[in-house]
């Protein structure tokens, strides 16, 4: 069986969740658009992979609302559609993956601004995943 690393299946997952803003198709067709990707003998259904993509869909009112919030300036309206979708990411895996720590989240989200986004976008997230972090541990 292939093994991608969690990093590159978070790669995956953000290039879907950026697909999906683009596209507007349905979850279900930009996971079966993915599916055509992976390796053959990768099995999404029930994989880290679905569960990031499909619990960033499904509770992204939540989260746009917690980012809205916290993103002082910025609704996430007007983020570009990488970084907010870093951000809808990062924000579910802190809030409902309790198996992944905290910091790694946000170390995946900094890296993930690293190669996909804007200059600025590292720094931008880190700060607004930190404030978040920072109310929810009070």
């Amino acid at each position: 069986m292939t093994n991608y690393s969690r990093h590159k299946l978070r790669e995956l997952a953000l290039q879907t969740l950026y697909q999906l803003d683009i596209n507007q198709e349905s979850l279900e067709k930009n996971l079966g658009m993915l599916s055509e990707r992976l390796d053959n003998d990768f099995q999404l259904e029930g994989s880290f992979l679905e569960k990031i993509i499909t619990g960033t869909y499904e509770y992204q009112l939540e989260l746009d609302t917690k980012l809205n919030r916290y993103a002082q300036g910025w609704h996430v309206e007007r983020m570009g559609k990488i970084d907010r979708n870093i951000l809808r990411l990062a924000l579910y895996e802190i809030l409902y993956c309790d198996d992944i720590p905290i910091e790694v989240s946000i170390d995946e989200a900094v890296e993930l601004a690293k190669s996909f986004a804007a200059d600025g976008a590292p720094s931008f997230i880190n700060g607004v995943l930190g404030k978040i972090v920072e109310k929810l541990e009070e």
